[in-house]
């Protein structure tokens, strides 16, 4: 696992060597440089993580977590993650308008994905209030 970390960052300070001399001749191909290394350490890092979801899911199910609480949890999750790589991206590349936008919107999804699980929520204190009067 440390082999990895090290090429990672090895990739990854490479990568941003690449994106600041080329933004010397070309901000697009910077950009492009910038977003190619992005995706290609994110790839890794799913594949990376697949088997740690796929074990985690296991231990909530063992835990008698919902299925759909469980998927809730991994969505919410990679909402969050694209939201930071796409505001990083956007902040590098001197949108910060954007950025916030992505931003906002990131966290709009991440409260629309919870109403569930608020509604969830209200429904098992209103059975305990209602429990408790009889």
């Amino acid at each position: 696992m440390v082999e990895s970390c090290f090429t990672v960052a090895v990739f990854c300070v490479v990568s941003a060597i690449v994106a600041v001399l080329l933004r010397q001749y070309s901000r697009e191909q910077s950009l492009m440089a910038a977003l190619a290394a992005s995706c290609a350490v994110g790839g890794s890092c799913i594949v990376l993580l697949s088997t740690f979801i796929g074990e985690l899911g296991d231990l909530f199910t063992a835990a008698g977590v919902s299925d759909a609480y469980i998927s809730l949890i991994f969505k919410a999750a990679a909402v969050c993650f694209i939201t930071q790589l796409t505001c990083d991206i956007c902040r590098d590349s001197g949108e910060t308008a954007i950025a916030s936008a992505a931003e906002m919107w990131g966290r709009a999804a991440v409260t629309f994905m919870s109403l569930p699980v608020l509604s969830a929520l209200l429904e098992k204190i209103t059975e305990l209030i209602q429990g408790g009067q009889v």
